[in-house]
């Protein structure tokens, strides 16, 4: 790498890291904002609570890669621009094209970043963050509300990797369940079996679920079969997770890895079925990794558009472009996860508009 392209670095990676730095505390702070302070207030472990906190870094560096590399390259050309320095480097005959090789060499090596912390930690991490999530939950049951409702009195529901809905009546202090009701559900059917039992204990890390006074249905299409009662029995569980928001939902589809991920897609496809937010996820990883090479396309056309305008692109500017961003993609995500448009339209909608743009401006430079 040649000097000039080394000194362009040189101005962008020191912002990228600040940049970088202010992102994540942002987006770590919007996703926890509705969780952190009512968990301290009620008394969780501020050791837990800081794990949860812990593990939501890596999602909100995988985000925040590609925008802040597009505030930093905006900023850092800006710069360059109102010194003077990009005149002075093409006064001394180094084509302006030359600023593409760095900043797009530095997008391509945010994408390949991006794209292995996504695909590598974060799926980990969710997962991770739900057991803690568990851990917080049967350490001090006041986190879940007063006798195991919410505000709204819905009662707590656990959910296991067996697609087994357990719904608890009653959370107790040291982790005793009452008013259990455990849901076998079938997709698109009626549930298959339902247990019933007084009380339960689940051991933080335990896969087995231990119950006391209870009865047992089986049903075959949606008809009683067998009804068996018990007194103490033992019910195998995987995975069980405790969500703090008291919906039992699974993990979103976005956090499977892409193994997974594409099996479950390959799947409703060959059934027909429609997951327009299994598809959305599908395409976002890859679209995301990617849009850290159109944003940098996109920066480096509008810092030489702004220099033959003799417009420079200051803080406000940079900011303003980075929000719109991040707001166009969130705008299409949901878009996509409700079905409002196809899956790949709403991952690839935000870096074909920055790509567009970008082509745009290189146009529009090159008649000045």
């Amino acid at each position: 790498m040649k000097r000039f392209e080394r000194y362009v670095l040189a101005e962008i990676l020191p912002l990228l890291a600040g940049a970088l730095a202010a992102v994540i505390v942002l987006l770590v702070l919007a996703a926890l904002q509705d969780v952190i302070a009512p968990l301290l207030a009620k008394g969780a472990n501020p050791l837990l609570v800081a794990r949860v906190l812990a593990l939501n870094v890596p999602e909100a560096l995988a985000r925040a890669l590609p925008i802040a590399l597009l505030f930093a390259t905006l900023l850092g050309l800006s710069r360059l621009s109102s010194d003077s320095e990009i005149k002075a480097a093409l006064a001394s005959g180094i084509p302006a094209t030359r600023l593409y090789h760095p900043v797009l060499l530095l997008g391509l090596g945010v994408t390949l970043l991006t794209f292995g912390i996504g695909e590598g930690l974060v799926p980990r991490t969710k997962v991770m963050e739900r057991q803690v999530k568990q851990q917080i939950v049967f350490d001090n049951p006041r986190v879940i509300g007063l006798g195991g409702r919410d505000a709204s009195g819905q009662t707590v529901v656990l959910r296991d990797a067996l697609n087994r809905a357990i719904s608890v009546g009653e959370v107790r202090p040291g982790g005793e369940l009452r008013d259990l009701r455990i849901v076998t559900m079938q997709p698109g059917q009626p549930p298959r079996e339902v247990i019933t039992a007084r009380s339960g204990r689940l051991t933080p890390g335990s896969n087995v679920l231990e119950l006391e006074g209870g009865q047992r249905v089986t049903y075959q299409n949606a008809r009683p079969v067998t009804v068996l009662t018990f007194q103490r029995g033992t019910l195998p569980v995987q995975d069980v997770q405790a969500d703090l928001d008291t919906n039992g939902k699974p993990l979103k589809a976005t956090y499977l890895p892409l193994r997974d991920l594409l099996s479950r897609t390959a799947t409703y496809r060959a059934q027909g079925v429609q997951a327009p937010a299994e598809f959305t996820a599908l395409h976002q990883k890859f679209a995301e990794p990617l849009a850290a090479v159109a944003l940098a396309f996109f920066a480096v056309t509008l810092a030489l558009f702004s220099f033959r305008s003799g417009r420079d692109v200051g803080l406000v500017w940079a900011l303003l472009l980075t929000f719109a961003y991040y707001a166009t993609g969130s705008v299409f995500r949901i878009m996509g996860e409700k079905g409002a448009i196809p899956g790949a339209a709403a991952a690839y909608a935000p870096d074909v508009i920055a790509g567009v743009a970008g082509v745009v401006l290189l146009w529009l430079a090159a008649r000045r």
